[in-house]
Order: structure tokens, then C-alpha cells, then sequence
């Protein structure tokens, strides 16, 4: 596609717009796409993956947490960093743990169901 000819009478505005249109709307491999918007230089293979990595380091770091003595300096897993997000964004959030009383309240209110 020659852009000259828009000045040479060939080719319309509108087609141009729509070439450019469907050019943002490729998801993952589109070199425009990619350099207008960070975050689709991956495609959802790859956000996918990075979803199931995280997963797996967490579920492997509860794993351990549980069920080792020595695991008190454990380290809490950081997300893999995704093209165009804030590091910190990802970043995990201090866990919650209920208290005592808590579980023993939810125990008890599964046990009456």
C-alpha cells in the first residue's frame, strides 16, 4: 500500500482510516498496536502463561509455608513483570490471617448447616 497515493487521487481518507483502524485491532503482533500501547506487546498466551506461573510460584510458597518448620523468612513470590504495568501494581499484598476466634466461628457455623 502506497500512502502517496492519497495524494495522487487512489486512495480515500476513509480507507485509510480503516487500514489504520484494523491495524490497532490485531491483538498481540501488531508493531502499531505495540508501540502506542505497552501492554499489547503480549498476547493472551502470554498473559495467560505468566497468570499460571504466578499461580503455581504461590501455590508452591503456601505449600511450603505450611508445612515446613524452618519457613518463617520465606519470602513472598513477586509476580512475573507484564509489558506496560507498574511493577508495583503487581506487587502482592500482605496476607490477612484470620484470627483464632474467627475460624473457630466459621467451623462453627459449617458444622451447623
Amino acid at each position: 500500500m502506497d500512502l502517496l497515493d492519497l495524494w495522487r487521487g487512489r486512495l480515500s481518507l476513509r480507507r485509510v482510516h480503516v487500514l489504520i483502524s484494523s491495524l490497532m485491532r490485531k491483538p498481540g503482533r501488531s508493531t502499531l498496536l505495540a508501540a502506542m500501547d505497552e501492554t499489547a506487546q503480549w498476547g493472551t498466551a502470554e498473559h495467560l502463561l505468566a497468570r499460571v506461573s504466578d499461580s503455581l510460584e504461590l501455590s508452591n510458597y503456601l505449600f511450603i509455608k505450611a508445612n515446613s518448620e524452618s519457613s518463617a523468612d520465606l519470602p513472598i513470590p513477586q509476580p512475573i513483570p507484564r509489558p506496560g504495568l507498574d511493577p508495583v501494581d503487581l506487587a502482592a499484598p500482605e496476607p490477612d490471617f484470620a484470627s483464632g476466634a474467627e475460624v473457630a466461628d466459621f467451623f462453627t457455623r459449617m458444622s451447623t448447616l
